[in-house]
């Protein structure tokens, strides 16, 4: 009975310590970060037309005394300088007059 005892306590103490002793967590390094996205061609052909032509054209508006008026412009309408062997016109039209507010914008209010 008293071997059953000391048996008895022997595995409660083992336990006690068992459980204490497994507090410790594990570390895991972060994924690395995602691949950085690609712009496609025919996007970046369009911002750059699309600024240049329409920070010219509203410097030209600015200095001329017309109003702010970038989507009532023929480049805002025709999308020029589109290539397509980048890709859908659709694509690169929406990016053209996106970049041809922004630049109008820029070159109406620098005069």
């Amino acid at each position: 009975m008293q071997a059953n005892r000391v048996v008895l306590t022997s595995g409660l103490l083992l336990l006690m310590l068992a459980s204490i002793g497994c507090s410790h967590t594990n570390y895991y390094p972060p994924p690395p970060p995602p691949p950085a996205a690609q712009v496609p061609a025919v996007v970046q052909l369009a911002d750059r037309n699309g600024f240049l032509t329409g920070r010219t054209d509203g410097a030209r508006d600015a200095t001329s005394g017309f109003a702010f008026a970038p989507r009532r412009t023929r480049a805002y309408h025709d999308t020029p300088g589109y290539d397509p062997a980048l890709g859908p016109f659709s694509v690169y039209r929406n990016a053209f007059r996106d970049a041809y507010v922004r630049g109008y914008g820029q070159g109406y209010n620098r005069r």
